[in-house]
């Protein structure tokens, strides 16, 4: 079994960490207990040219850097080589059926080679020099028609699906159903991202949905944001596997997916954050969408859209649904169970004593011993541990971009 987070980003995307180079990212893939992550941003030369230049081939459609970063993490100076595999994420905005659409997508490439026929393509069309994650008067269907005609095999995904105001389904600029933005290339659509604020459980209430394999990623921003969200594979570690992991559920190498707690996504719920104001769907039609304070639109969450569009209660679990686990990162954690910041030394620290002794940040959330991790990071941090393995929280939800709180112990 493998772990894999397709989707995140380079130092050339808008808002992103210097700190994400491809050594960087490596170290803190092998800490995170991931085997293969994104490239992220294959759109932008700068960024292919760096990756060209560090980068030798690895499995079929898999890459590895040529040698270990010179600052690797002392808990793994034997540990495989983090693989990567090509993807980026495109911003489309265009006009379509009399609405101005935004829609993300996520593209996932079998070869640096197809990344610098796409790439080509779209610089025809747009500025791809400017930003990581390049914005594209480009619908969504001739995006994927291009992508397809450069690499049949090419995996196009629908990013962060229910995001409010970039995303497929986003309330504000999205579509109604999946034919509805991509037409009578549809059947080229396999698999949707779902968000950091919507988990599997979420989706299952459209029946629409059903056929396809809901992934999660972190789209990480920062190397330690890596497998906030991601994918369980039992398949070859190749691309040739993924593809057909991800295509084929009915070969059950696609196993499931890592989730944040949805309710931590800064889309969750309704509301109004000039005013502190959060809302359920009930409550927010109750209002009639205007905030009681102020007196303008709320903005309508993940929650909500998800509920305008069900045709299924709550509780509704398709045949074949796959398994999900929810967690929070370990540091967050460690924050919760100390009273330490959770990006601060003393954390740090921590982490690392536990990530030494026992294994990567996920095999200890999901999988230590909690007596081994009382023995080294002390009963409050086992108890944090045990209670996230539960789901045994209290969270405050996330609303109109900020994030959601939770309280663990």
């Amino acid at each position: 079994m493998f772990i894999a987070d397709f989707h995140i980003h380079s130092k050339y995307s808008m808002a992103t960490s210097k700190a994400c180079v491809p050594e960087a990212l490596d170290i803190a893939a092998r800490q995170k207990g991931l085997a293969l992550i994104g490239t992220g941003d294959f759109t932008h030369p700068a960024w292919r040219a760096e990756l060209e230049e560090k980068f030798v081939p690895a499995e079929e459609g898999l890459y590895v850097l040529k040698a270990d970063p010179p600052a690797h993490n002392g808990g793994f100076p034997n540990s495989p080589k983090t693989r990567f595999v090509i993807t980026g994420e495109i911003s489309s905005i265009y006009k379509k059926d009399g609405r101005v659409r935004k829609v993300h997508s996520l593209i996932i490439l079998p070869s640096l080679k197809a990344a610098d026929a796409l790439a080509k393509r779209l610089e025809a069309l747009g500025n791809i020099h400017s930003d990581g994650r390049p914005i594209l008067g480009l619908d969504s269907q001739k995006l994927l028609e291009l992508t397809l005609d450069v690499a049949e095999d090419a995996i196009f995904v629908p990013a962060h699906i229910w995001t409010p105001h970039f995303s497929l389904f986003g309330a504000y600029s999205g579509f109604e159903s999946i034919e509805e933005c991509f037409g009578n290339l549809t059947q080229n659509i396999f698999a949707l991202e779902t968000g950091l604020s919507s988990d599997p459980s979420m989706n299952w209430r459209l029946s629409g949905l059903d056929r396809f394999t809901l992934i999660s990623n972190s789209d990480a921003h920062s190397p330690s944001k890596l497998a906030r969200e991601a994918n369980m594979f039992e398949s070859a570690l190749s691309y040739p596997a993924i593809y057909r992991a991800l295509r084929y559920r009915e070969t059950n190498e696609f196993l499931g997916t890592i989730e944040f707690f949805p309710e931590e996504g800064k889309y969750h719920c309704d509301g109004h954050r000039n005013c502190g104001v959060c809302f359920t769907p009930a409550e927010t039609i109750k209002a009639d969408g205007v905030c009681p304070k102020c007196g303008k639109k709320l903005t309508l969450g993940v929650l909500h859209r998800i509920e305008s569009l069900a045709d299924r209660p709550l509780g509704s679990k398709p045949k074949h649904a796959q398994r999900f686990e929810n967690l929070v990162q370990l540091n967050e954690v460690i924050a919760a169970a100390t009273g330490f910041a959770a990006s601060g030394p003393r954390t740090q620290r921590l982490l690392n004593s536990l990530v030494k002794e026992l294994g990567s940040e996920l095999h200890v959330l999901r999988e230590a011993s909690l007596s081994d991790i009382e023995a080294i990071g002390g009963a409050l941090i086992a108890e944090a541990i045990r209670n996230v393995r539960l789901g045994n929280l209290k969270i405050q939800p996330g609303y109109d971009g900020l994030y959601g709180k939770i309280n663990i112990l």
